[in-house]
């Protein structure tokens, strides 16, 4: 029941994942959701966040920014990032999503999305067969419709981890 909306893999961090392995293991394109997942909620872009897009494309991946938030948002952060970027998203509707990899110029073999939610990022990725990370949330202040999808994430990631033990999932 709960499977759609299971991750193919968990990380702590964006910043943890190994994307040299991934580019090795024939990934070519990289959708990021933005909030609580490379900065803090309405935050700008970190050094941090700088310096892991500028590694990526030093690897050669393709990279996507889609996010629900608006335009403004979204540009502001992405200002020093310079790369592809969907606002208003509207995830997890497969639309936006598609269109990313379009922007790329990659595929949804090729494609990995890393997001903090489960029931948009995760789930909407799930829907049109990317590989999926979902990261730990960057900051615990969030809106209050989020802490209550929050509350509901951690139900599924229980049945999520009990089929992990049972060997249902690898």
């Amino acid at each position: 029941m709960f499977r759609k909306f299971y991750p193919k893999r968990i990380s702590d961090s964006s910043y943890e994942i190994n994307y040299e392995k991934l580019y090795q293991d024939g990934y070519r394109g990289i959708l990021f959701d933005i909030d609580n997942t490379l900065v803090p909620h309405g935050a700008d872009a970190s050094d941090k966040a700088i310096e892991l897009f500028d590694r990526l494309k030093k690897i050669g991946f393709q990279t996507c920014l889609i996010s629900n938030n608006k335009e403004e948002r979204v540009s502001r952060f992405n200002k020093q990032i310079k790369t592809k970027y969907i606002f208003k998203a509207n995830k997890p509707a497969r639309k936006n999503y598609l269109k990313a990899v379009k922007l790329m110029g990659t595929d949804i073999e090729t494609t990995v999305f890393v997001g903090d939610q489960l029931f948009t990022d995760v789930y909407g990725a799930n829907r049109v067969g990317m590989l999926t990370y979902l990261v730990k949330p960057i900051h615990p202040k969030e809106e209050i419709q989020i802490v209550l999808k929050r509350k509901l994430e951690k139900i599924v990631l229980y049945y999520y981890n009990k089929d992990i033990e049972k060997g249902k999932i690898t």
